[in-house]
């Protein structure tokens, strides 16, 4: 079923009204002509040449060429636009289920090389000298899927009031700073379960 409306001066919209497709129309300014339909693409393909691939890491100890700070959600994604420190915009494919930790290289195949580093993050920050409450808090942050850095005495997760309020509960005293954020792993990290 096609519905026409006609415009003031004249032009006519077509809309296709069918669940499921996307609306089809011709603009008011009549069709694209091939000159502006090469130039957009030259200016995709400049735009896309400007950007350097980063697609795997490296263990090399030499001096990385620059520096990527990102916070931890970034960290996760496998591909993502960037800029580095230096201002060079770069893109990261690397494989699905990777995550980036501070400290971690990458690099392409022209040998270009940058380094990862953890942005300084709202933390909620937990110090517990007692055992069984820290446990306790482990536990439960652990039940709720947080990502928890552990550090001796100390516990690190994104800030979140519920979780704070939870945590004030059982007894202890949460802290807010700013801090870079470098979540445990996994028990099954680089295994696939």
């Amino acid at each position: 079923m096609c519905r026409v409306i006609k415009a003031e001066s004249g032009c006519r919209f077509f809309w296709v009204l069918f669940f499921g497709q996307a609306k089809k129309s011709t603009s008011a300014v009549g069709p694209r002509t091939d000159s502006q339909t090469t130039r957009r693409d030259s200016d995709t393909k400049t735009a896309t040449n400007k950007m350097l691939k980063l697609t795997e890491t490296t263990n090399t100890k030499e001096t990385p060429d620059d520096t990527l700070t990102l916070p931890y959600d970034s960290r996760q994604k496998s591909r993502q636009p960037a800029v580095t420190q230096g201002g060079i915009q770069v893109g990261v494919f690397l494989p699905r289920g990777h995550t980036l930790r501070h400290g971690a290289v990458l690099t392409n195949s022209q040998g270009f090389k940058v380094k990862i580093e953890a942005a300084p993050e709202a933390l909620s920050t937990v110090k517990c000298d007692e055992p069984l409450l820290f446990a306790r808090a482990c536990y439960h942050l652990g039940n709720r899927h947080v990502a928890l850095q552990i550090l001796p005495g100390e516990l690190r997760y994104l800030s979140d009031y519920v979780l704070d309020q939870m945590l004030v509960g059982l007894g202890l005293t949460v802290e807010h700073q700013t801090l870079p954020f470098e979540p445990e792993a996994g028990a099954y990290h680089g295994r696939g379960h």
